[in-house]
Formats: structure tokens, sequence, C-alpha cells
């Protein structure tokens, strides 16, 4: 975006941040959904749902990857234990882009 044409609220629309964020969103709802049916145990997505990714992180390991999905969960799951293999789990990128 052109910055001297754009509003601060489509800026933070259209940021890198918000758009990890809605990410971040659709794969807990995801796990919360995956959880409800019983296919994660509920104590891993209790973990899931308190994770995070590291911004700085995800762009260090962007740098290396050139893939900003595979950068993202790399971030989360780094953090995370056995749980972390839930995140994604059934999904491709396509399905959270």
């Amino acid at each position: 975006m052109i910055p001297r044409y754009t509003l601060p609220e489509m800026k933070k629309v259209w940021s890198e941040t918000n758009k990890y964020d809605n990410w971040l969103r659709v794969e807990k709802a995801v796990c919360w959904a995956l959880a409800q049916t019983g296919i994660i145990p509920q104590n891993d997505y209790k973990l899931i749902e308190k994770s995070t990714y590291d911004y700085k992180r995800l762009n260090e390991i962007l740098a290396d990857t050139k893939h900003d999905m595979t950068a993202f969960l790399q971030s989360i799951t780094e953090n995370l234990g056995d749980e972390g293999r839930w995140i994604h789990y059934g999904l491709t990128t396509s399905d959270i882009w």
C-alpha cells in the first residue's frame, strides 16, 4: 500500500502482524473444533490456546525458509511440546490464507 494514501485503519488491516494474528485465530479455532470432537486431547488444546508466535523469530525463520506459513508454524511450535503436532493438523496453507 502506498503510505500517503493509506488510512491508519487500513494500514492495520493489511499489516503483517494482523495477517499472522488472523492465521493464529484460525489455527486455534480448528484446534478447538478438533478438541470438541475428541480428536485432540483437551489438555493439549488448553496449551495450544495459550500459544502465540514470536514476530522477530518468525522473520528469522522466514529469511531461511522463504515461506511465510512455514515460518509462522515453526515460530509457534518451537514453544510447544508434543501438543504442537496439532497445529495445522489436517490443514493446508490454502485453508489458512
